[in-house]
C-alpha cells in the first residue's frame, strides 16, 4: 500500500511575493456552493452546484520590514490578488501542485496583533476568486 509522507514546508506567493519565510500556517479551500433544488412533492432535500467561492486563509509572522508582511500586504487591502500555494517549495509538478487563487478579495489586514511574550502572528482570509490546481 502507498503511503505519502507530507512534511509541510509550504510555499507561499501574494501577489508574486514569495512570504513562506514569515507563514506558518495555509490553507486553500475550494468551495462549489450548494444551492437548494428541492421542490413540491419532494421527501428529501437536493442540490445543485452553484457559484464557486474559494477561500484562502494563512498564518503570518507580522514582520515590518522591507518586502515581508506588512509592506506586502498593507496596500492590498481592498482589492483582488493572486495567491499560489504548493505543498513544498520545488517547481510545479504532478507531485508538487500550485494551487492558485486568480482574482480572490482581500477584505481586511490586523495591521498588529500585539500580546507580551509571543510573536506578533496575524490571519490572513481571502475570499472569491478563480481557483486552479497547475501541475506545469
Amino acid at each position: 500500500m502507498a503511503t505519502t509522507t507530507y512534511l509541510g514546508n509550504a510555499k507561499v506567493l501574494i501577489a508574486t511575493v514569495d512570504l513562506s519565510d514569515q507563514c506558518k500556517s495555509a490553507t486553500v479551500t475550494r468551495t462549489i456552493e450548494a444551492l437548494e433544488s428541492s421542490a413540491f412533492g419532494s421527501t428529501s432535500r437536493v442540490y445543485t452546484a452553484g457559484m464557486e467561492n474559494s477561500t484562502f486563509t494563512g498564518e503570518f509572522m507580522m514582520s515590518y520590514a522591507a518586502s515581508e508582511t506588512y509592506a506586502t500586504l498593507k496596500d492590498l487591502v481592498g482589492t483582488q490578488i493572486t495567491i499560489v500555494v504548493n505543498p513544498n517549495s520545488g517547481a510545479d509538478s504532478a507531485t508538487n501542485p500550485g494551487f492558485n487563487l486568480v482574482g480572490t478579495y482581500l477584505e481586511s489586514l490586523d495591521v498588529i496583533a500585539a500580546e507580551i511574550g509571543t510573536l506578533g502572528m496575524v490571519t490572513v482570509s481571502t475570499q472569491g476568486g478563480v481557483y486552479s490546481a497547475d501541475v506545469t
